[in-house]
């Protein structure tokens, strides 16, 4: 990125701060020295001493038998693979040269090489050189953490194209039944009071258990019918190759589309829904653009070693604690199984027995007559209150969107700042009654009528403003008058507008080098590859000396993550980039004919229009999301653009949304199981049919249990407050803004009563630089590590939902990201991405499985006696926690 400002001389197990994602805060601005093992010998870089998974009689690693020559395809059968992976007597040897290098190296901890020097002299760079699995180092950057926490090494020969896993029906149908799993339990959380993800770690979990019976079957010996039939079924070890594929499948189908909001909305509010076959491809058609833009880009996202996407690493940590060697996993394997096992049991006492574990609000037990500590301390039921000092037991609420365990410094530093920046915000506002907030909820997505108080909330009336083809009626929204929102839900529309800008600058600023090769298509050298024959049927010539030198230019640049290097190295072949491109183009031509198929109101120009805003944001934001781990949440913005662009319109901004949002949110998990596929080294052709498979799955799933929740529970769905258990707060919102930003003339423009919601946009532009222009007059990093656009964002946190589980979140995650990495980092790596893991999985395996029992997901819920720990909550017109119920929002 050109001049970063001052950089700073660190030992070999240290970088320089420059990943603002993996900073270390000090007083000092410095990065910090590195900690080194006792036991460490200067000899990091011998294969065998870090490695203790042997696998034969000869004790050769791995690590070793795995790499084949640069230009040996992988699986492809060759007989040659192991015998040049294996070395022979002498290359074990230690030559006097080496031996002095390392009396040196042992003498003088400075001279030790830092992880990603290349010694030139000693010809090809190998890739191997980079694995440092188990050092004990204070982890400093992305680089850092992928070669330390994970295993640089493959073992090309273990492929998923078996026979079972694609057409006998083992493992693939393992896939659709994990796949099927994961988009149901997905698709129920979308309608729960707490926002909710499937974690990929849970989805680990499952494929693991349903893969172990198929292990059962024997591979006896013979030519028989039966044994021929056994090896058939249960050809090899279930490896983690496999594994990764059925979880990239699944995790393909475990995505709530946007699309499914649109058509509950419609049968929440507009009493209407399209045909079942065109919601169907409507679905699929939304989640396939995505997917073609961000394949396109997988070279500017995905490959670059500083592209961390840190969500990934507890995952990929469970794959190899799950398939290597036993006598190398056994501690960690036990240690998850504690963990997970914990998690499991005690799950069910905070969802079903005890509620109030999912927020203890102490003030509030002191103090249960006043609706200001409600709206302070109370958090444990759906937009109750801001939840501070609140205490959470609940892991399902605590990682309800993501594990703190994982998340970088920075990102939890940032974010904590603007979610206490929040709690000011949002009781300055109400009880400073701006924009007469105080005669609205404290907390609500709703829109509400002018005649609302504060003890009587009136909605406002969507239907009596629309015509029959759903437009609006401007005589009788002059009628109803325009409506309001509360005003915490403006302080989030305000902070979002302004981080989305601010984010955009910031990575100008800060990452332009990273992110300029992501328009670099635009080159006429690029273009000219369109018209050429070898770009449609680049398969033919993978082996030639071009191929050849190109996977050598992979292997030695040292911007690349060492785990694409190390697939380059062993011969694995690349998606061709005009199968994105296929793609990209067939779910077009399926989107705009679906549109007007179903009557949706958007014009052609407006769905390419759309599809450009997902292609700028998914570079920008899947940038912010691969560096740092934040996920923004740009509907808002797009819902915005929409009404703006089709005034009067609000079920065609709604369907703009679906292909402007949904591409950006649906291309960063594409990147994000990308990322996760190259650090498991699961071949790139795999990756893609198994994220094509899984996203027509999923699609079919999630409109079917759409239908079902919304058929079910729509009174639950259509109240302000919901229920413990289900919440239509995200439709709420989604239709709430779609109508609003049909008004955006009257309600959001300059002169209008909420103005500083498009003037905020501006305010972005401007936020990042005066942390940017410190920095370059003082050169201290603490301003490079401020991140404006996640401190803006996080300002309104608290917005919606169970907010009591914030400050343990904020809590646990600085524990883990500064204390025990910077003062255990033994402990650290071998343990912190396996216990987020545990966690994650335990407690979301007894999620589902109390979802269907007891929390009414079949239809029938079954309620735990009331008593001091379970009060029924609003059911019974209480909060959970035992702080004051607003009787306005039972209304």
């Amino acid at each position: 990125m050109g001049n970063r400002g001052p950089t700073h001389q660190v030992s070999s197990f240290t970088r320089k701060a420059v990943y603002p994602q993996l900073c270390t805060l000090t007083s000092s601005g410095k990065a910090p020295v590195a900690r080194f093992s006792p036991t460490y010998t200067g000899k990091g870089h011998n294969i065998d001493t870090m490695d203790g998974n042997r696998d034969d009689a000869s004790g050769i690693s791995r690590s070793k038998r795995s790499l084949a020559s640069v230009n040996t395809p992988a699986g492809s059968g060759n007989d040659e693979l192991d015998k040049t992976a294996q070395p022979d007597a002498a290359s074990n040897k230690v030559g006097p040269e080496d031996a002095a290098k390392q009396e040196r190296e042992n003498a003088d901890p400075e001279n030790i090489k830092a992880i990603s020097t290349v010694d030139e002299a000693e010809g090809d760079y190998d890739v191997r050189k980079e694995n440092h699995f188990g050092e004990a180092a204070i982890i400093d950057n992305a680089k850092d953490l992928v070669t330390h926490v994970l295993h640089v090494d493959d073992e090309p020969s273990d492929s998923p194209w078996t026979f079972r896993a694609l057409f006998i029906g083992n493992v693939y149908r393992l896939c659709l039944i994990l796949c099927v799993f994961a988009s149901v339990l997905q698709e129920i959380f979308y309608f729960k009071p707490q926002i909710i993800l499937v974690s990929v770690v849970f989805l680990t979990v499952i494929g693991y258990i349903l893969a172990l019976p198929f292990q059962l079957i024997p591979r006896p010996g013979g030519d028989g019918v039966v044994s021929r039939t056994c090896r058939f079924l249960n050809p090899a070890d279930f490896n983690s190759k496999e594994h990764t594929f059925m979880v990239i499948m699944a995790s393909a189908g475990s995505t709530s589309a946007v699309a499914t909001q649109i058509l509950a909305a419609q049968r929440l509010y507009y009493g209407s829904s399209p045909d079942k076959g065109a919601a169907i491809f409507l679905v699929i058609a939304s989640q396939f653009l995505s997917y073609g833009i961000a394949g396109l880009l997988r070279s500017v996202l995905v490959q670059p070693a500083k592209m961390l996407w840190p969500v990934n690493i507890p995952v990929n940590t469970l794959l190899e604690t799950l398939h290597r060697d036993r006598s190398e996993t056994r501690k960690r394997l036990r240690c998850f199984t504690a963990v997970f096992g914990g998690a499991f049991l005690w799950e069910i006492v905070p969802l079903w027995i005890a509620p109030i574990f999912q927020g203890v609000a102490v003030p509030c037990l002191a103090r249960r007559d006043s609706l200001v500590f409600t709206n302070l301390f109370g958090g444990a039921q759906n937009n109750e209150g801001l939840g501070f000092l609140g205490l959470c037991f609940d892991w399902n609420y605590i990682a309800g969107l993501s594990s703190p365990l994982w998340y970088p410094l920075c990102t939890l530093v940032n974010s904590m700042t603007g979610y206490l920046l929040c709690i000011v915000l949002f009781m300055g506002v109400y009880y400073g009654n701006v924009w007469d907030s105080i005669n609205f909820p404290f907390l609500s997505q709703l829109l509400y009528h002018g005649s609302s108080n504060a003890t009587n909330f009136v909605q406002y009336n969507l239907t009596a403003i629309l015509n029959s083809d759903n437009t609006i009626n401007s005589t009788l929204v002059a009628e109803q008058g325009l409506p309001y929102l509360s005003g915490s839900y403006v302080i989030r529309l305000i902070t979002t507008n302004v981080g989305i800008t601010a984010a955009i600058v910031h990575l100008l600023l800060w990452n332009y080098n990273d992110l300029k090769d992501g328009w670099a298509f635009l080159r006429p050298s690029r273009l000219q590859r369109l018209f050429q024959v070898s770009t449609y049927f680049s398969w033919r010539g993978h082996d030639s000396g071009e191929e050849a030198a190109r996977r050598q230019r992979v292997v030695d640049d040292k911007d690349l993550d060492p785990h694409y290097k190390l697939m380059m190295q062993n011969g694995y072949v690349e998606v061709p980039n005009w199968w994105y491109g296929l793609v990209l183009v067939l779910s077009f031509v399926i989107g705009i004919t679906t549109l007007y198929k179903i009557g949706s109101t958007l014009p052609w120009w407006a769905f390419i229009v759309s599809n450009l805003f997902s292609a700028l944001f998914i570079l920008f934001f899947g940038a912010q999301m691969g560096l740092t781990g934040f996920q923004f949440d740009q509907q808002p913005v797009i819902l915005m653009l929409g009404g703006y662009l089709l005034p009067g319109k609000p079920l065609a901004n709604m369907y703009f949304t679906v292909f402007g949002f949904n591409g950006i949110q649906q291309g960063q998990w594409l990147l994000r199981d990308l990322k996760l596929a190259q650090l498991a080294h699961l071949p790139p052709k795999a990756t893609f049919t198994a994220q094509m498979l899984g996203t027509v799955v999923g699609a079919i799933m999630d409109y079917v249990v759409m239908v079902s929740i919304v058929d079910n529970q729509t009174p639950a769905l259509l109240s302000i407050n919901g229920t413990n258990v289900w919440s239509g707060q995200n439709v709420q919102a989604y239709s709430t803004l779609a109508v609003a930003w049909s008004m955006a003339k009257d309600m959001f423009s300059v002169g209008s009563r909420y103005q500083w919601v498009t003037l905020s946009f501006l305010v972005g532009f401007l936020a990042p630089l005066p942390f940017w222009l410190a920095w370059k007059l003082t050169g201290r990093d603490v301003f490079r590590d401020v991140d404006t656009s996640i401190v803006v964002w996080n300002c309104a946190l608290l917005y919606v939902g169970v907010n009591s589980s914030l400050l343990m979140y904020f809590c646990l995650g600085i524990f883990a990201q500064w204390y025990l990495r910077r003062f255990h980092p033994a402990a650290f790596i071998k343990y912190n991405y396996l216990v987020s893991a545990a966690l994650d999985g335990g407690t979301q395996v007894m999620v589902f499985l109390l979802s269907f029992a007891v929390l009414g997901a079949s239809g029938r819920e079954h309620k735990f006696p009331t008593y001091a720990l379970n009060n029924g909550g609003t059911n019974n017109d209480v909060n959970i926690d035992y702080c004051m119920f607003n009787t306005a929002s039972a209304n």
